[in-house]
């Protein structure tokens, strides 16, 4: 109870700047727990989708109700679905509908993650515009009564230093998060595509086929 007591005082001697960089973190928090749960890879690249695909076009079953059904299931699907659907176009029609594809994917893929990257650009500012203001407070006053007045000195010392802590504290690991999830994007997409290029060569004789 103590320690609750102990930090809201201090989020209060923050100053009002304190309300956004908290909300900020909330959302922050949000993001990165959403994005954790959404970007699976069991469930973007189903390990077994390739060669179940491949099953069903060998025996003549892949239909356009398949292909449909296969474009919801998952983003890999998605994008082996763009390739099958322009199959009679030829190799090129299909590559170049399945990178059309990997872009639509990557861009579902990275839902929120420029609301994380914007958390970590401003909230450092915040905190900075905190700092200013605190120090204002510390001149405002020393100009009215001189330096002999310690406790109004501390209290904007105090508002300049935590609005800082603060803002670099949500700042940090919104930055190392945005950057982990946009490389794990990449990441994700680059192997989708590798499947989906897989399956095109499979079915132009060009690769091995699967057993």
């Amino acid at each position: 109870m103590g320690e609750a007591t102990g930090l809201l005082s201090i989020i209060k001697s923050g100053g009002w700047l304190m309300i956004p960089i908290i909300a900020s973190s909330i959302v922050a928090l949000a993001v990165i727990g959403e994005r954790f749960w959404s970007l699976n890879a069991k469930k973007i690249l189903p390990e077994q989708l390739v060669p179940s695909i491949w099953k069903l076009y060998k025996a003549d079953k892949l239909d356009k109700n398949r292909i449909n059904s296969l474009a919801i299931s998952s983003p890999l699907g998605a994008v082996l679905a763009a390739g099958l659907l322009n199959e009679r176009h030829g190799r090129e029609v299909m590559k170049e509908s399945i990178e059309e594809a990997g872009r639509q994917a990557a861009h579902s893929l990275e839902k929120y993650l420029n609301t994380l990257g914007t958390i970590a650009s401003i909230t450092p500012l915040l905190g900075l515009l905190g700092t200013v203001i605190g120090m204002r407070d510390v001149f405002d006053a020393i100009e009215d009564g001189g330096v002999g007045n310690p406790t109004e000195l501390a209290g904007g010392i105090s508002k300049a230093l935590i609005t800082t802590a603060f803002g670099l504290t949500v700042a940090i690991p919104s930055l190392i998060f945005y950057r982990y999830f946009r490389g794990l994007v990449n990441d994700l997409v680059v192997r989708m595509e590798d499947e989906a290029v897989k399956m095109v060569e499979m079915m132009r004789g060009e690769r091995d086929q699967i057993k």
